[in-house]
């Protein structure tokens, strides 16, 4: 981006400043002897125009809403509007998290995040002996369409977009969701959202499932076709980072990971036939929000222009739909601390900052005190205006890629980038020269297991060496109490969820639940598309459990493989 002659003099300027005032200074030293990010990546004092020398405009950069997105997935950004605020919501009972969902759209929230307790994450009924005492306790109880019915009771669901947070048992939470639009009147086609969806991140890092890695991958798939004919406003799969960065990653490697399951999906859905001109703009990604601000940027900005030019290079994507990165963030659970829970506002507002200067399209801001319980209303309140200072007051949502053009941002982009690409070729090669195969083969010979374990136990150790400052657990501690009021889930709402559910039970045509459940289990058999039979199954009242166990019984329980080396 400069000329020979202007590069020397601005080398021969830099040279002298470092002889004649840098160097006085460095006598004294410098607060600490290495300057690394969260991800221990090393950060140089200074950055110039030398470090930026060979970036080429054009083809580095572009403009926003132009190949390739390194400025931003649209043109005018948050000018036009501003990110999707979408604050997670879940606990009890659907009566409960109905009324939450009330109360933060009364309070300016422009979109819904459901969570789901542990037995609907796993696929459990709240009357499984395993489900005893989890019932409603991290998340809402959803066990039929009766639940869903409630949880949405008073909203419009054609006016709303709504984000489900759910991996092994997503598919039944979909077709609930498309059969409770079936039951407003509200045409599929225009139904919004996003479903998690991400089995191959649940392998690699936060272990929820139920049936092994390769046929997981078939129902997302089958997931990902129904969108495309039933309901194309609604993003079948948000490719989540997220929690491979909370399992410990770098965040090269929580970008890299993400991204090559991004092309997994691509990859099997192209194998099932399907153009990747009318999928790929369904895919969403969703991404974590740490600590390091500039790391954090640029990884957001390393990660669209990764996926623009492999979608493009790899996979002949054609449409500018098809190669834009979408994607969501949410502040940083594993940052919070439990002491000096109120610190923990500092930390979210820093990581929603670096998500807004990343471009995100919608943002989730953690309560200052998840780290001791499901969030208060006062401490989700707090984390929503957040959001709302950032985006009105602050200015930082007036120009679009505020940091673009920082000799120092746009270093960290590129040697994130560069980064990024090498665990991906890496996982290619695993995969001889598929990502899909590569992903699942390293699932299998524990590669992703041991990349996180390694940067988690580097990171802690930095920690406990006081190298890595927590405030208000390696330094500056106080010997107060710093306690807050804590969000306490009525230990009676388990029993009216096992009630609920023996009603409806009960109430339901048993003919119409064995006939359902037989043409699932008949669908799985011949290879059929399974969304339009659970669909069916959910209008008849048949529980999670129920349609989990049919799975179950093809494919068997997942079993991880112990001591990897």
């Amino acid at each position: 981006m400069y000329d020979d002659e202007d590069l020397d003099a601005i080398r021969e300027a830099h040279e002298e400043w470092e002889d004649d005032t840098l160097a006085d200074y460095l006598e004294h030293g410098e607060r600490k002897d290495e300057f690394v990010t969260v991800s221990n990546h090393e950060v140089d004092r200074l950055y110039t125009p030398e470090d930026v020398a060979d970036i080429d405009y054009e083809a580095d950069l572009g403009f926003p809403g132009e190949e390739p997105y390194t400025r931003g997935a649209y043109p005018t950004m948050y000018r036009g509007r501003t990110w999707t605020m979408r604050q997670f919501a879940g606990f009890g009972t659907a009566e409960e998290t109905n009324e939450r969902f009330h109360y933060l759209v009364d309070e300016g929230q422009t979109g819904l995040s459901t969570a789901f307790d542990m037995p609907s994450l796993m696929g459990l009924d709240s009357d499984d002996p395993m489900s005893l005492g989890e019932v409603g306790k991290e998340g809402v109880a959803v066990d039929t369409l009766r639940d869903m019915e409630i949880l949405f009771d008073g909203i419009d669901i054609g006016e709303v977009s709504t984000s489900f947070t759910i991996n092994p048992s997503a598919a039944v939470i979909y077709a609930m969701y498309v059969a409770l639009a079936d039951q407003q009147g509200v045409p599929r086609e225009q139904v919004r959202g996003t479903l998690q969806n991400d089995m191959l991140k649940e392998f690699i890092a936060q272990k929820e499932w139920v049936i092994p890695p390769e046929p997981s991958l078939d129902i997302v798939t089958d997931t990902v076709e129904f969108a495309v004919e039933e309901t194309p406003k609604f993003h079948p799969i948000s490719i989540s980072g997220y929690h491979i960065r909370e399992a410990g990653s770098t965040a090269a490697q929580e970008a890299a990971f993400t991204l090559a399951d991004g092309f997994a999906y691509v990859e099997d859905a192209m194998d099932r036939g399907l153009d990747v001109d009318e999928f790929a703009p369904l895919l969403s990604f969703f991404f974590n929000s740490h600590n390091s601000l500039f790391e954090e940027v640029a990884k957001f900005r390393a990660a669209r222009r990764i996926y623009a030019r492999v979608m493009d290079e790899w996979y002949d994507a054609e449409k500018p739909e098809s190669k834009r990165l979408k994607f969501h963030t949410q502040t940083a659970g594993q940052s919070l601390t439990a002491q000096q829970p109120l610190n923990n506002i500092v930390r979210t507002t820093i990581q929603a900052l670096a998500g807004v200067l990343g471009g995100t399209q919608s943002l989730h801001t953690n309560s200052y005190d998840e780290a001791l319980a499901l969030p208060s209303e006062e401490a989700v309140r707090v984390a929503l205006r957040t959001q709302q200072i950032i985006a009105e007051e602050s200015g930082a949502a007036d120009i679009v890629d505020p940091l673009g053009g920082s000799f120092a941002v746009e270093t960290l982009t590129d040697e994130m980038e560069e980064e990024i690409m090498r665990y991906i070729e890496e996982i290619r090669e695993l995969g001889d020269g598929s990502v899909r195969n590569g992903v699942l083969e390293g699932i299998d010979q524990g590669y992703f297991h041991r990349e996180i374990q390694e940067a988690s136990y580097n990171y802690q150790k930095r920690v406990d060496e006081g190298k890595e400052t927590v405030v208000g657990v390696n330094k500056y501690s106080i010997d107060q109490d710093t306690s807050v009021d804590l969000l306490k889930v009525d230990e009676a709402s388990e029993q009216t969820q096992l009630d609920r559910l023996k009603q409806v039970k009960e109430e339901r045509d048993d003919g119409e639940v064995e006939a359902t459940l037989d043409a699932l289990d008949e669908a799985i058999e011949t290879d059929e598309n399974v969304m339009p039979y659970i669909v069916d199954a959910v209008k008849a009242y048949v529980t999670m459990g129920e349609i989990m166990d049919v799975f179950e019984k093809h494919y068997g329980q997942y079993q991880e493989k112990i001591g990897l080396a």
